[in-house]
């Protein structure tokens, strides 16, 4: 069993997560149910997926979690453009945002090719 917390890529999105909580809380009432939900549940699913992927047995299970991992980030990215969109993110809140996502991102896919290299060997 690995360490979630040892992860830098698990870091980085609980960092995000966190980011993200803050940038919602003034969302309008009226979406709290709707996009701030959402935003904020794919955001967290980053890391919970990664922390799930961890607590597994095998490499193929890992590997199965950070797909997940970043596919919740796919779909952060287009409630943040959403959310920029709407007018609920200023265009500074969203670039700062869209970014450490896009870096979390990346961090995701070389875990997983990593995790696939291990695999094969």
């Amino acid at each position: 069993m690995r360490k979630y917390k040892d992860l830098q890529v698990w870091e980085k999105g609980h960092r995000l997560t966190l980011a993200v909580y803050r940038a919602t809380q003034d969302f309008p009432k009226e979406e709290r149910l709707g996009l701030t939900s959402q935003i904020r549940r794919s955001s967290a699913s980053i890391a919970a997926n990664l922390a799930e992927g961890c607590g597994r047995r095998s490499d193929g299970e890992m590997a199965r979690f950070i797909q997940i991992s970043m596919g919740s980030g796919a779909e952060l990215s287009y409630h943040l453009l959403l959310a920029r969109d709407l007018g609920f993110l200023r265009n500074a809140e969203y670039s700062t945002l869209n970014y450490d996502l896009g870096e979390v991102m990346r961090m995701l896919c070389s875990l997983s090719q990593k995790v696939r290299n291990a695999l094969a060997a």
